[in-house]
């Protein structure tokens, strides 16, 4: 039985540094993939992820690419709902108003309820 395209489709987590490994460049690329199958896609930068957010993400020590023109695409692809760990706000002195994209922070109960509320999740 094929389930409708909703809300809530897929929330893709992001839990690694920009640099160091290739998983948030995986994990955005992901996501730019399902937005492209119309799927509604939702970001949670989680822990070290929230570092992505940041300005100046340039070029890797291992010449990685920096995740800004990936993170610019976001808004192409209609992906607009994007949270981040408050806790990992707190914890990298970040707030807001700091991020390159509009992300909304979000506690531990409320991270709990997005993921109860999408039927696919995937880690990065």
């Amino acid at each position: 039985m094929h389930d409708e395209t909703h809300h809530g489709d897929l929330l893709v987590i992001l839990r690694h540094a920009p640099h160091g490994s290739s998983w948030l460049r995986e994990g955005l690329d992901a996501a730019l993939v399902a937005a492209a199958f119309e799927r509604r896609v939702t970001l949670l930068f989680l822990g070290e992820g929230a570092l992505a957010l940041l300005e100046g993400q340039g070029v890797g020590p291992l010449g990685q690419k920096g995740t800004a023109p990936t993170l610019a695409m976001l808004e192409m692809y209609d992906i607009d709902r994007l949270l981040v760990e408050e806790r990992a706000l707190r914890d990298y002195g970040l707030d807001a108003s700091m991020l390159l994209l509009p992300a909304r922070p979000v506690g531990a109960t409320e991270m709990a309820e997005e993921l109860a509320a999408h039927s696919l999740v995937l880690n990065f």
